[in-house]
C-alpha cells in the first residue's frame, strides 16, 4: 500500500480539524481560528490554537503541534494506519488497496474482529443470566460497582467445553480457533478455551476487542488465563486499558503501570483512569516504547511482594538499553505484600497518590537493588558492588546518559564508603596546622610552556589548588563546576567531594576539608596545596569581596574555570578539523583548520595571562 502525499493532502483537506478536536475538547471561535485549553498539558488560560485553513493545531504553552493525523495518533493513541482508516472513512475516501495478500489479511482481520465482538456480547449476556450469580457475587465482594462492571465489559465463560462453540457456530471452528477462543487438539474436536472464568475483554487502542483475560472462579489453575497470540493480538505489544488510559494521561501527564488488569480496574474505580498493565509477561521493549509515547517517565507500581519487586527490576534492566534523553522509568514502592487494589481499599486513594508522588527514579532503584543484593562488609564485597553497577552501565547505549549514570553511581558509592574522619591519617595527625593560602612558590617557566602540550591539566590543578586553599569559593562557583568532570579520575573524585561538602556544611576550611579525604585523595590534595600555587594570578591575593560582592581574585578564578571547561571542546574541534584536512585537503578544510589553530593560540594566550611570567616578584 502506498499513500501518496497528494492522497494524504486530500484527506487533510476533507477533515475539519476544529470539528475533529471539538469532539473531546471544548473549542471557541477566535477570529479566523479556534482556541482551547491545551489537552496535552494542564492550563487555565487557552494557549491551544486550531487553524482550519492551514489544517494544523499549535500550543504556545507546551509546543504541541500537528495535523488531523497527528491528533489521532497523539491524542487518541491510534497507530498511523488506524488513524488514516478512521479519518478516511469519515471523509468518504477509499484507502488505497494493498497488495492481494495484504487485502486477504485485512479481510480476515475484519472477520476476526466480528468474532471477538460476538464473543464479548455473549460473555456479557452469560454474566447477567441466572448462571452468572456466582460471578456477580465475586465482583460484588471485590467491591466493583455496576458502572465499573459495565465500563470494563466484565463477562462470564460458563464451565462448559462447548458452550461458546455452540453459541458462535455460525463462524465455524477454524475461525474460532484462529481467534483463540477454541483449542484445537489433533484427533479431537475443538473445545472452549475459557471455562468457568470471569471474562475481561482486552482492547486495542481503538477500543476493539482483540483478546480476553479470564480469572478462575473457585479452585483451579492457572488463576489467570489470557488469549494466545493471534492475528489480532500480540501480548508483548499490547497494554491492557490503553484505549482508556491514553486520553486520560493527556490530562494527568502520567501513566501508571500495574501488574494485572484487576489492579487497573480497581484503581480506575478509585479515580486513577491513567493506568495500564502488561499481559502476563514482563514489561517488553515494545511496551516501554508505547508507554514513552504517552509520557516521558511512566510510574511502575508493581506489587509489594517479592515477585512484584523482581518484575520491577526486570523492567528496569530491560529499559536501560532503550534510555534516551528525558525518557526513563519511575518506581513506586508499595507496602510489603500489598497490591494497588489492597492499598486503595485499606488506606484510600490518597495513600496511593502519596506513593505515586514519592516515586524514585530508575538510577535509584538500580542502586538500592544492588546495594541490598549482597553484604558490603569487605573490600571484595564493595568491589563486587562496583562491578555489578558497571555491568548495568555497560548496557546503556546513549553515551551522555551513560556518563550521568556513572557520575550518579560514583557519588552514591563515595558517600556510602568514604571515610568521614575527624582527624587526618595517623602519620599526618601531629602535623602542625599551617596557612594553606601561602603555598610553596615555584618559578614559572616549564609549567607555563607545558600548557601548549596536548592534554595538559595544569590549569585544572591550579583551580583545584585554589579551591582547596579557599573552600569558601567552592559554593560561589558551584554551578560552573557542577557539570565539569576532570580527565584525571583522582581530580574528578576530589572535585566531587569538594562540591558535596560545600553544600553539606555552612562553613568549610582547608583543614576541615582535607581531613575527610581517604589516604589516596589526601595525598592528591596535599600535592596540589604544596605546589604551583603562585604561578597563577588568581592564587596571589586575598579572596575578599569588592563592591559587587566579588574580589578581582575571585573574578579571575571564575574566568579560569570557564577557560578550563572550554579548552577540551576546542582541542577536540581542532583535532577533528586536522583529521578531516589530512583526508581531504581543500580550501575549506584548510581554512577551518587554520581558523581553529588561531583560535586555540588566542585561547592559550588567555590562559598564560593567568601566570606571573616575571620571576622577580616571586
Amino acid at each position: 500500500m502506498t499513500l501518496t502525499p497528494q492522497w494524504l493532502d486530500e484527506l487533510r483537506s476533507r477533515t475539519t480539524l476544529s470539528a475533529l478536536i471539538g469532539r473531546t475538547v471544548k473549542v471557541t471561535k477566535a477570529g479566523r481560528e479556534f482556541k482551547a485549553c491545551c489537552p496535552f498539558h494542564n492550563e487555565k488560560s487557552p494557549s491551544f490554537t486550531i487553524n482550519d485553513e492551514k489544517g494544523f493545531y499549535h500550543c504556545f504553552g507546551c509546543s504541541a503541534h500537528g495535523d488531523a493525523i497527528r491528533w489521532m495518533t497523539d491524542q487518541r493513541g491510534l497507530s498511523f494506519m488506524d488513524a488514516i482508516k478512521e479519518l478516511a472513512a469519515e471523509a468518504g475516501m477509499e484507502v488505497p488497496a494493498p497488495d492481494p495478500k495484504a487485502a486477504q489479511r485485512a479481510e480476515k482481520a475484519n472477520s476476526l474482529y466480528d468474532v471477538m465482538t460476538s464473543a464479548q456480547d455473549w460473555f456479557v449476556a452469560q454474566l447477567q443470566s441466572p448462571d452468572g450469580a456466582v460471578a456477580r457475587a465475586y465482583l460484588k465482594k471485590r467491591g466493583f460497582t455496576e458502572k465499573t462492571i459495565r465500563d470494563f465489559g466484565f463477562g462470564l465463560a460458563p464451565d462448559n467445553r462447548t458452550a461458546l462453540k455452540s453459541a458462535l457456530k455460525q463462524y465455524g471452528d477454524a475461525m474460532l480457533v484462529e481467534a483463540g477462543l477454541l483449542i484445537a487438539v489433533e484427533g479431537k474436536d475443538p473445545y472452549d478455551r475459557f471455562r468457568g472464568r470471569l471474562m475481561i475483554p482486552i482492547r486495542d487502542p481503538r477500543g476493539r476487542v482483540i483478546a480476553f483475560g479470564g480469572r478462575i472462579l473457585g479452585d483451579g489453575e492457572p488463576k489467570y488465563l489470557n488469549s494466545p497470540d493471534t492475528p489480532l493480538f500480540d501480548k508483548g505489544r499490547t497494554l491492557y486499558n490503553l484505549d482508556k488510559c491514553s486520553p486520560a494521561s493527556r490530562q494527568t501527564g502520567r501513566v501508571i503501570v500495574v501488574e494485572g488488569y484487576m489492579d487497573v480496574i480497581a484503581i480506575a474505580q478509585a479515580g486513577f483512569a491513567d493506568a495500564v498493565a502488561p499481559l502476563g509477561t514482563a514489561l517488553t521493549e515494545q511496551q516501554i516504547q508505547m508507554l514513552w509515547r504517552m509520557t516521558e517517565k511512566p510510574l511502575l507500581c508493581f506489587d509489594g511482594d517479592s515477585a512484584g519487586q523482581k518484575a520491577a527490576m526486570r523492567a528496569a534492566l530491560r529499559a536501560l538499553p532503550l534510555l534516551k534523553p528525558g525518557h526513563s522509568l519511575q518506581f513506586v514502592t508499595l507496602p510489603d505484600g500489598q497490591d494497588p487494589d489492597d492499598l486503595v481499599k485499606a488506606s484510600g486513594a490518597k495513600a496511593l497518590t502519596e506513593l505515586l508522588e514519592a516515586s524514585e527514579p530508575l538510577v535509584e532503584r538500580l542502586w538500592k537493588a544492588e546495594m541490598s543484593a549482597n553484604p558490603l562488609d569487605t573490600p571484595e564485597d564493595r568491589a563486587g558492588l562496583k562491578q555489578r553497577l558497571g555491568v548495568h552501565m555497560a548496557t546503556i547505549t546513549d553515551g551522555e546518559i551513560k556518563r550521568h549514570y556513572a557520575d550518579a553511581f560514583r557519588e552514591r558509592f563515595d558517600n556510602l564508603f568514604a571515610q568521614r574522619r575527624n582527624a587526618p591519617p595517623a602519620r599526618y595527625a601531629n602535623t602542625p596546622k599551617r596557612d594553606w593560602r601561602k603555598p610553596q612558590i615555584l618559578p614559572p617557566g616549564a609549567e607555563t610552556k607545558s600548557f601548549n602540550a596536548k592534554g595538559s591539566d595544569f590549569l585544572v590543578q591550579g583551580v583545584l589548588g585554589a579551591l582547596l586553599r579557599n573552600p569558601s569559593m567552592i559554593r560561589q562557583h558551584h554551578e560552573a563546576l557542577s557539570d565539569f568532570v576532570p580527565t584525571d579520575p583522582n581530580h574528578a573524585a576530589l572535585l566531587n567531594i569538594m562540591l558535596n561538602e560545600s553544600f553539606a556544611k555552612e562553613s568549610l576550611d582547608t583543614d576541615g576539608l582535607i581531613t575527610i579525604l581517604d589516604e589516596k585523595l589526601y595525598n592528591v590534595a596535599s600535592t596540589l596545596l604544596h605546589s604551583n600555587g603562585k604561578v597563577f594570578a588568581f592564587n596571589r591575593g586575598e579572596f575578599g569581596s569588592g563592591g559587587d560582592g566579588l574580589s578581582s581574585v575571585s573574578k579571575d578564578l571564575g574566568e579560569a574555570i570557564r577557560l578550563m571547561k572550554q579548552r577540551p571542546a576546542l582541542e577536540e574541534a581542532l583535532e577533528r578539523a586536522t583529521r578531516l584536512a589530512s583526508l581531504e585537503m581543500t580550501e575549506e578544510t584548510f581554512a577551518e583548520q587554520q581558523r581553529l589553530r588561531h583560535e586555540k593560540k588566542a585561547f592559550d594566550d588567555r590562559i598564560i595571562a593567568f601566570f606571573r611570567r616575571d620571576a622577580d616578584g616571586l
